[in-house]
């Protein structure tokens, strides 16, 4: 018996699996494809995905397949240069084959112990008081205490379940390939010049281009290479003599959202829960997002110690964050529409952003930087992920590669006490915090400021559960040793 099944191993499932495994859940993730993705597509790792790879000790295997590229709000395609003081240490966009982060994130999460099986199709499933059954399309019969889609927009998790996903379908569709081309850069500068926002030709490397143009029609086909010489046709006139594809598709403007991310002992995660336009880069980053919400939630209900009301919260936090995600893409396909009323605005938006404090709002927006998660009243940190910072022992990020909790302590008065095998203590008087001290989930948003050790023992038990020893902190004096 397994303690989670996953189904699907796309970056949200992968990621999902080794937030798991660093709490010795025992995973298994089920991908119903015998092959590991081959489409050589380009996405854009955001700041707050960079800093969660970091986090995990990830990142530097990614930028050596990556290219780093300056960070600025993209919004609607509105190319801003990110203002200035931008509150991170990793203030770029990563550039990334998708191959490659579902590559890296599959030998991190199998390096710690999950077991992958390809060519598993999940068919049916069953929950009762003690777990979930889950039946395979071969007939097999596994049995886990929880069960997890993150098997993509068209989840039969999520359908099985019974889950609404309300939303709008698509009512147009928008090719997206790397295609070499056949006419010299000038003539595609001197056509692409003046047509609407839905389309545009970027050089991607030698005579090679990124093509994003509307289709002609709507079509449940994998597009070909006339498809794409055909809506070129329809918008520009001409094809640009594009030939030798590398990778096409097709996607739609589909935007919906699941009315919930929990039913008993299954839940949602990435595209099964929620898809959109891919305006500003936003899905693989919010599904990755979502995945280390969960993880340790998740496995503090497996191993016992979670607060009543722990896994409640994945919902809670995650909904609106997608909600919000949902409404801005909404708003950059708007914004991106040939029409002149949309136009108009465009302009207006593309001067408000020279204004600083626009371009951080939007920045901050698609980034995920500036999500503040409702922990009640406090101060405005609270809620918030904290930036990577220089500490005693080197860099934040790298005491939370474990998955544990975090306290930061200025004073040296306080404590972890009976929770010490659940959350880190590290004594620091000089790091560079504007409060005595601070308490960090594994997901490195701020659960809790201050110098007072009843408040914040009252605050481990709700994020960390009962304290393990019956001690509380004013018992305990002893600093834990961070691995």
């Amino acid at each position: 018996m397994f303690d989670v099944i996953i189904a699907g191993c796309g970056p949200t499932g992968a990621m999902l699996a080794a937030e798991l495994r660093l709490h010795d859940v025992r995973v298994l993730v089920l991908e119903k494809e015998t092959e590991p993705v081959s489409v050589v597509r380009i996405v854009g790792l955001h700041i707050r995905s960079l800093e969660l790879m970091a986090m995990r000790g990830l990142l530097e295997r990614l930028l050596e397949h990556g290219r780093r590229r300056p960070a600025g709000a993209f919004f609607a395609a509105i190319d801003k240069p990110a203002p200035p003081d931008v509150d991170s240490a990793h203030a770029y966009l990563l550039g990334i084959p998708q191959p490659v982060i579902v590559r890296v994130l599959e030998e991190h999460a199998i390096h710690l112990g999950a077991q992958i099986r390809r060519g598993a199709a999940v068919a049916g499933f069953e929950q009762d008081d003690e777990g979930v059954t889950v039946e395979l399309a071969d007939g097999e019969r596994l049995r886990a205490r929880y069960l997890v889609g993150c098997d993509g927009g068209r989840s039969i998790v999520r359908k099985l379940l019974g889950v609404g996903f309300p939303g709008e379908p698509s009512r147009t569709e928008t090719l997206m390939g790397e295609l070499e081309v056949g006419v010299p850069p000038e003539e595609i500068a001197a056509k692409v010049t003046g047509i609407h926002q839905s389309f545009s030709l970027q050089p991607f490397g030698e005579r090679v281009y990124r093509v994003v143009v509307p289709a002609v029609g709507l079509s449940a086909e994998p597009p070909t290479i006339d498809d794409f010489r055909q809506a070129l046709h329809a918008i520009a006139g001409t094809d640009f003599g594009v030939h030798s594809p590398r990778w096409l598709s097709r996607f739609g403007d589909a935007t919906r959202l699941a009315d919930r991310y929990r039913v008993g002992r299954v839940l949602l995660a990435g595209d099964a829960a929620h898809i959109h336009p891919p305006a500003g880069g936003q899905g693989l980053n919010l599904g990755v997002q979502d995945a280390v919400n969960l993880g340790w939630k998740l496995a503090a209900q497996v191993r016992g110690w979670a607060p009543e009301s722990l896994l409640d919260t994945y919902q809670t936090e995650r909904h609106p964050v997608a909600e919000e995600v949902l409404d801005n893409t909404r708003a950059q396909v708007a914004l991106s529409s040939p029409e002149p009323g949309a136009r108009a605005l465009r302009r207006l938006l593309t001067e408000l952003m020279d204004f600083d404090e626009v371009n951080r709002y939007l920045l901050e927006k698609i980034t995920a930087i500036g999500i503040r998660y409702d922990f009640g009243d406090g101060p405005d940190l609270l809620g918030r992920r904290l930036r990577d910072i220089d500490v005693a022992q080197g860099r934040l990020y790298d005491l939370l590669r474990h998955g544990r909790g975090l306290l930061l302590d200025r004073t040296g008065r306080l404590t972890t006490g009976g929770w010490s095998d659940r959350v880190d203590h590290l004594a620091d008087p000089t790091v560079a915090l504007d409060v005595p001290g601070v308490l960090l989930r594994p997901d490195g948003h701020v659960a809790w400021t201050g110098d007072d050790q009843r408040d914040l023992d009252d605050h481990l038990t709700h994020w960390f559960g009962e304290s393990a020893s019956g001690a509380v902190g004013g018992f305990d004096d002893v600093v834990q040793d961070l691995p």
